[in-house]
């Protein structure tokens, strides 16, 4: 079930992460609402999985995930350049996390 959340917590990076973007310095109200229940949400998962998971790794996969997801939607949604070495380089990520969770 930590791996579940961690998850979770992971995709609510991005959320945040993508909204404190739109939210223009806090300037936007809509954004900035999603950003702080986004973030607020994200901790508390990852502070929940750290009960039972190591923190290097549940900080790791957390970040890999929040990265991988916040990158790949820049490049699909808001104009971010795309080339395939960026894309090799979030599938390294993706790679990474997925071996953190093997090895565990």
């Amino acid at each position: 079930m930590a791996w579940v959340v961690l998850v979770v917590s992971g995709v609510l990076e991005a959320v945040w992460a993508t909204a404190l973007g739109k939210s223009e310095g806090f300037s936007r109200l809509g954004p900035t609402v999603v950003f702080v229940i986004g973030l607020v949400l994200s901790m508390a998962g990852l502070a929940w999985a750290m009960r039972t998971l190591p923190t290097g790794t549940s900080y790791a996969v957390w970040v890999g995930i929040g990265a991988a997801l916040t990158v790949t939607y820049a490049m699909l949604f808001d104009g971010e350049a795309a080339s395939l070495l960026k894309v090799l380089l979030v599938l390294g990520i993706v790679g990474c996390v997925i071996g953190l969770k093997v090895l565990h």
